[in-house]
């Protein structure tokens, strides 16, 4: 496999360090949270790794018996997306259940409110006069 040229390798690392500088920006902004610009982070660190390291993906796909090099990438890309997806998935199926206790109690609370009104209006209300 032949060696990229280098406005290639300056335009990928550039790219990469634009990329990281808007995954921070959007740390910073409270858009993304920690947990997840984490995986952003280091899919960034490894574009940049590559990007400088020429032959880096190819030594890899080699010392794992890999025909294609850059098929390599699409294992990994595919592999990370199945792992973030069944994690997002998690966290899914955990904010509905959160949302689901949530509604139920708030449902009890406003039952509560409305026994209380209740009883207060009636405790509110004055007895009829007592006529002579």
């Amino acid at each position: 496999m032949e060696t990229i040229p280098i406005t290639i390798q300056i335009v990928s690392i550039t790219g990469a360090l634009l990329f990281m500088l808007t995954i921070f920006r959007l740390i910073v902004r409270g858009k993304l949270r920690e947990e997840y610009s984490i995986i952003w982070i280091v899919c960034t660190v490894l574009l940049i790794v590559f990007s400088i390291w020429r032959r880096g993906l190819e030594q890899i796909a080699t010392l794992l018996g890999v025909f294609y090099p850059p098929s390599l990438i699409f294992l990994a890309a595919l592999s990370a997306m199945l792992v973030f997806l069944v994690h997002l998935s998690v966290v899914i199926s955990k904010l509905q259940n959160q949302i689901k206790d949530i509604t139920h109690e708030m449902a009890y609370l406003r039952q509560d409110l409305e026994r209380l009104k209740a009883q207060q209006e009636t405790r509110a209300t004055p007895s009829e006069p007592v006529v002579p």
